[in-house]
């Protein structure tokens, strides 16, 4: 692990250790349980990135979705999720950097990890490379990111965007199937998010 990785890592087990994490609601994300209970190939390889506690994980895994991975920086939450869901396979709890992440995944779901990033050009250009570098042809990336004020405090994590700004990034690389304003978001939530789902090119 490099500086730069080290530093992430320190970081978000910081956060975790402190408390910190405003942005763990504690279940499966109701925009994910509705896309996943629509799913009807239960063999396709998934990746969960900057997972957390992974409680999509959790709800993939219970109905019948083996072939689900697992990445955080911090080995914190992975130990909690493997305590938590302990006949999950350990061999699909990664921990590394997503930017040095290898593997080919139908399907990437994503909820606000872009969003998680400093908000640098270098930054977000890099995260929709990887996305697409990491997915099968015909590959899917389908996630859920803030709408909120993208603010120029590089310590308020985590990040926002607009619809056009997202949009300027993620077309690079990706098709738009959708991307709306999340009608199903938690109360918490609701009128803060874009629901997202985008086709590798």
């Amino acid at each position: 692990m490099n500086k730069n990785q080290s530093e992430e890592s320190s970081y978000w087990t910081k956060r975790y250790a402190e408390n910190r994490t405003g942005w763990d609601i504690g279940y499966a994300a109701t925009p994910f349980k509705n896309y996943i209970d629509q799913l009807t190939d239960k063999s396709i390889k998934i990746l969960i990135p900057g997972a957390g506690n992974a409680y999509e994980a959790e709800y993939l895994f219970q109905n019948g979705f083996y072939n689900v991975y697992v990445l955080d920086i911090s080995q914190t939450p992975l130990d909690s999720f493997s305590e938590r869901v302990s006949n999950f396979p350990k061999s699909q709890l990664l921990l590394g950097d997503f930017f040095t992440l290898s593997g080919d995944y139908d399907l990437i779901l994503e909820q606000t990890f872009f969003c998680s990033f400093v908000p640098t050009p270098e930054n977000r250009f890099a995260y929709v490379k990887q996305m697409a570098n990491l997915l099968t042809t015909n590959g899917k990336l389908v996630g859920l990111w803030f709408d909120i004020p993208l603010t120029g405090d590089m310590e308020k994590r985590p990040f926002g965007g607009d619809k056009q700004l997202y949009l300027s990034y993620l077309e690079t690389y990706f098709n738009t199937v959708t991307f709306e304003k999340c009608y199903n978001s938690i109360p918490e939530r609701l009128g803060n998010e874009f629901f997202g789902i985008f086709l590798k090119k």
